[in-house]
């Protein structure tokens, strides 16, 4: 990979990672464009993805910061209350990364699964933008809960979260998706959203770098990883930066927007992504 493929793919990783449009899908399909083997590359997907966990947290910073001050008063207040609902929210995940990251790894490099998971990010997006702003045009109050969110709505939007493993699926897009449809509002979702996936994010790159360190050949995957110093500083500069914009602009949106827009851009990707399949298989056959 060279300087100017990681400028791209930097960029995609940073604008898709906070767009409710899929990273992971956009970035195999870039990489497919490209012509880069995502095997070959197993270091600049750990770091575009630590690029947007840093833009998260500038981005959140002063809430990121209260939230810890509140925790380590020791006693529960809403900043521990809040706390907590992440811890939750994390747990499907967790259960995915523990029993079923192989076959979530399979799956990776399949143009028809990043289309059709794509399709689904559209239908998700579609029906909750249309279910959440028909319930505000008729006024219904939903239940009030403290953080503006449940236990069963943390829990509900964390499976959400699981599901989205699968590329093409949108991480953001499915889970304010998800908040949407059980009742969330607006304004709470997008912040809950973007900041339960810090963890699960870190945890997963820390977790592919032990793959690679752990292997039997782990030397020489190193040495042949693909990626050189400067690809490496360059993805992560243009995931940082595109992921500082992204994610600002993504919050303005939940809020006022609609993400119709949003489902039919998933729609037109994800019809592209099964025709590049069809195309690359032609290719190969």
């Amino acid at each position: 990979m060279n300087w100017l493929e990681a400028l791209v793919l930097g960029l995609v990783q940073g604008l898709t990672e906070f767009l409710p449009v899929s990273s992971s899908g956009h970035l195999a399909i870039g990489q497919a464009l490209l012509g880069v083997d995502a095997s070959e590359n197993l270091f600049f997907d750990v770091v575009v993805h630590a690029a947007t966990v840093l833009a998260t947290i500038v981005v959140f910073r002063s809430q990121i910061w209260d939230l810890l001050k509140g925790l380590f008063r020791f006693r529960m207040n809403d900043e521990t209350d809040y706390i907590l609902k992440i811890c939750v929210s994390m747990i499907p995940i967790l259960f995915v990364g523990l029993f079923l990251d192989d076959y979530v790894e399979a799956l990776f490099g399949s143009l028809f699964c990043v289309g059709g998971c794509l399709l689904i990010t559209s239908v998700l997006l579609y029906f909750s933008d249309s279910i959440s702003r028909a319930r505000e045009a008729q006024a219904v109050e939903a239940p009030e809960h403290r953080n503006g969110i449940s236990y069963v709505q943390a829990l509900i939007i964390g499976i959400g979260q699981a599901f989205a493993v699968l590329p093409g699926l949108s991480r953001s897009g499915t889970t304010i998706s998800t908040g949407l449809l059980c009742g969330v509002k607006r304004e709470k979702v997008a912040q809950f959203s973007f900041l339960m996936v810090l963890v699960p994010i870190l945890g997963e790159a820390f977790l592919q770098i032990l793959k690679v360190f752990l292997r039997p050949e782990s030397e020489e995957v190193v040495a042949s990883a693909g990626t050189g110093v400067l690809p490496l500083i360059v993805g992560f500069v243009a995931a940082f930066v595109s992921g500082l914009f992204a994610c600002k602009v993504m919050i303005a949106i939940v809020k006022k927007a609609k993400l119709k827009w949003f489902a039919l851009y998933c729609v037109i990707a994800g019809v592209f992504a099964l025709l590049c399949g069809i195309l690359q298989n032609l290719w190969i056959l």
